[in-house]
């Protein structure tokens, strides 16, 4: 080989080597570049996926709010029903259980008019017969009040209670102890355990 020869393929090689220090060179920076294009992927993947599960935490937050609120105002509606139906079925009982408070209370005038009629002392035979008749009467209507459970509240000699009793007199009698009621003006009646009139009545101090 001449000379000329052995310089062109030193030059070649050269050449060569140069062209892989370059290829080599790009391809490192290539990779780098691509090292650091996928770090800043990552890093964006990274801070979507933040902001995602702050999201998702956040709506989760929302829901569960609303769900608590939701049952919160269940659970009042259920109680304001519970409350009604008890009261529905209070209102029912007491219906029943007092069902002859009007009827009663209508009756008691004509009760009191029987009361007075039955206090004229007869000056015959026909009087008396009648009396007997009023008396008669009185009694089957007394009687069929207390079928219903009402019957007439004890007054004279008790001692004066103003659930029962309706003070309008006072009296100073040595023969009763104080608060003691010594005489009655108009029976009072009692419908189970509800006072539908209160006895009038003297008191003594």
């Amino acid at each position: 080989m001449n000379e000329e020869s052995k310089v062109t393929a030193e030059n070649e090689e050269i050449k060569d080597e140069n062209t892989e220090e370059m290829n080599e060179t790009v391809n490192e920076e290539v990779t780098q570049e691509n090292v650091n294009e996928s770090e800043k992927n990552e890093k964006a993947s990274e801070d979507v996926q933040v902001e995602d599960n702050n999201e998702i935490a956040k709506r989760i937050s929302e829901l569960e709010a609303k769900a608590e609120e939701a049952e919160n105002r269940y659970l009042r509606l259920y109680a304001d029903f519970e409350n009604y139906k008890r009261r529905v079925q209070l209102d029912k009982e007491a219906s029943q259980k007092y069902r002859a408070q009007s009827l009663i209370s209508n009756l008691l005038p004509a009760i009191d008019n029987f009361e007075r009629a039955m206090q004229i002392e007869p000056n015959n035979e026909q009087t008396k017969a009648l009396l007997e008749g009023v008396q008669m009467v009185y009694r089957a209507i007394i009687d069929a009040l207390k079928q219903e459970g009402a019957q007439q509240i004890e007054a004279v000699g008790k001692e004066f209670d103003p659930h029962l009793h309706q003070a309008v007199m006072q009296a100073n009698d040595s023969e009763y102890a104080s608060n003691i009621v010594v005489e009655e003006f108009q029976k009072g009646y009692i419908l189970k355990d509800r006072v539908i009139r209160p006895s009038m009545v003297k008191v003594n101090q």
